[in-house]
This record gives structure tokens, C-alpha cells and sequence, in this order.
């Protein structure tokens, strides 16, 4: 499956890109299973793996959303005011 993953903020910072075309693997179906695979890839998103937020096709999705080919997944810290 073929994913555009979009990084915002400091996990620009960790992944050192803002966007990323991704196949990932077969076993990857949901956005849990994204972020366990990401941070495989970059350990220290980890550090933020609880705080996280995701969308998929701009519409904010919690980690049980299924993936499907072609989407566009946004992974977000968490949103702060000033």
C-alpha cells in the first residue's frame, strides 16, 4: 500500500522531512500499525507516540482508522495556543 505521509512541526524535526511517498508493508493496515512502524523508523517519535495526533484525507482519525492505498495521512503533535 502506498501512503503520502505528511509530518507537521517538531516531527519535522526527528524525521528531517516535511512529506515522505511511503509504501509500507503488508501487515501495516491500520494508522496504530503506521505509527509502530514509524517509529521503528525514526525512534524518537516515539517519545511522542501517546500525544500524536492523525488525519487521513484531512479529516482527524484516531488509531484504529484502516488505511487504504492512496491516502493522505497527517502526523501532528499535539495542538498548542498561545
Amino acid at each position: 500500500m502506498n501512503l503520502r505521509i505528511l509530518f507537521f512541526s517538531v516531527l519535522q524535526d526527528i524525521t528531517e522531512c516535511d512529506e515522505l511517498d511511503l509504501e509500507v508493508p503488508s501487515g501495516v493496515k491500520d494508522i496504530r500499525q503506521l505509527l509502530d512502524f514509524l517509529c521503528d523508523r525514526w525512534p524518537l517519535l516515539s517519545d511522542w507516540r501517546g500525544k500524536i495526533l492523525t488525519a487521513a484525507d484531512l479529516h482527524y482519525v484516531g488509531e484504529e482508522h484502516i488505511l487504504e492505498d492512496g491516502q493522505e495521512i497527517a502526523i501532528m503533535p499535539p495542538v498548542q495556543g498561545g
